[in-house]
């Protein structure tokens, strides 16, 4: 429930544009969404989930556009998409592209 909460209040947050708040959503949600399958540093262990550490931010944010608007088919990153709105899933894409490559 914290968790949730937490992710609730950095959402609402992102929402009013305050970057501090929207770089510590995409932290956090990078932290509890997106590490166990990408890894917890983005890079990922799974060989069926790409390493997201050192993507271009462009392109991290039109893939995951394009599973949010269902132009990419995933079950997982479908579900997980489809709350996230335009500001959020760019600032997903630009913490993701700060991390070190996974090489």
């Amino acid at each position: 429930m914290k968790k949730i909460l937490a992710v609730a209040t950095m959402m609402a947050a992102l929402a009013t544009g305050l970057p501090a708040m929207a770089d510590q959503y995409a932290e956090q949600t990078a932290r509890t969404l997106c590490a166990g399958c990408h890894g917890p540093n983005g890079i990922s262990t799974n060989p069926m989930s790409p390493n997201l550490a050192g993507q271009k931010a462009e392109y991290a944010a039109l893939q995951l556009q394009a599973y949010r608007d269902g132009k990419r088919s995933d079950p997982n990153m479908n579900g997980i998409s489809q709350p996230l709105t335009d500001e959020q899933i760019k600032s997903l894409a630009e913490y993701y592209s700060k991390l070190p490559g996974g090489g």
